[in-house]
């Protein structure tokens, strides 16, 4: 048996047809396209913007889709910054090692399961300085070696920009990867946001579209809303360039604790604008990635 197969989890059991088409591929490619093949969707989250909410995006689209009854996976790719971990409250939790290369992510309520650099740091103080090709590696890992199962969607919440991370990912992930951009309505963010949308076109991923946070503050005493920055500059983004628009995140100062306290907003404050905005963003995604609500 071929040290290929040694690494699969078919063993000797695959056909030849299935022989000859792992021929010449390392044990982890392999793995990592067995791992992939068990997730239907692959989002990944980008924005050419810091600062945009985007990893509070990325953790709600996932909590939002678990409570849709889909099985979700979080991965937290932000190598210098990871967020997740605090957003969902799972700071001081680590992945069960499974064998000598699998690891087990951390099981975050019902159908969500969550990994992230975070998880392995050994304190909040520390400073991860790697360059290219190290954080390429540990990307790999996550995607090859986390034994994620059978997934209706994987959501992957990268750093800002269009480097080594989102990058990374893009082309691992190759066509099947779904990209959905956030950003603010100011311009300032739009114009950098606008380059991802270019990036995902430049490396062969579909954009799903564009989510525009921040999207006003709707007064909890009065209910009226108020515009903070300028208005529609999201929608008006995915209108030029051609792509779907998701929705209008407003702000909620509710949302900022959520993220800091790590509990599930839109579970707890279900009737806000906000927690309604958040559920309107994942119908179309639903949609578009051809599954239904549950």
């Amino acid at each position: 048996m071929s040290e290929a197969c040694k690494s699969c989890s078919h063993g000797s059991s695959c056909s030849d047809e299935m022989k000859e088409n792992c021929e010449g591929k390392s044990p982890e490619q392999i793995a990592l396209e067995e791992n992939l093949g068990r997730v239907k969707n692959k989002l990944v989250v980008l924005s050419g913007k810091g600062g945009v909410g985007k990893s509070t995006v990325a953790a709600n689209i996932a909590m939002s889709l678990a409570q849709e009854g889909k099985k979700v996976g979080l991965l937290d790719v932000d190598v210098h910054g990871p967020s997740i971990p605090r957003l969902l409250g799972l700071q001081g939790k680590q992945p069960q090692v499974v064998g000598e290369s699998r690891m087990e992510p951390v099981q975050w309520e019902r159908n969500l399961w969550v990994m992230s650099l975070g998880f392995l740091m050994p304190n909040d103080s520390e400073a991860v300085i790697w360059r290219g090709p190290m954080k390429i590696g540990v990307i790999r890992q996550f995607l090859a070696q986390t034994d994620w199962g059978e997934l209706d969607y994987l959501v992957i919440d990268c750093p800002p920009g269009t480097g080594d991370e989102p990058l990374t990912v893009m082309q691992l992930l190759g066509p099947e990867a779904q990209a959905v951009v956030v950003t603010t309505p100011h311009m300032l963010s739009v114009d950098d946001v606008r380059r991802s949308i270019t990036f995902v076109g430049h490396v062969g991923g579909r954009m799903l579209g564009v989510v525009e946070n921040m999207s006003g503050f709707v007064c909890p005493d009065c209910g009226k809303q108020h515009e903070i920055f300028s208005s529609k500059g999201g929608e008006k983004l995915a209108a030029e360039m051609g792509v779907p628009f998701l929705g209008r995140i407003p702000m909620d100062p509710e949302l900022a604790r959520a993220g800091d306290e790590g509990f599930n907003y839109g579970k707890v404050f279900p009737d806000t604008e906000t927690a309604k905005a958040m559920r309107a963003v994942i119908e179309p995604i639903l949609q578009f990635t051809g599954e239904k609500a549950a």
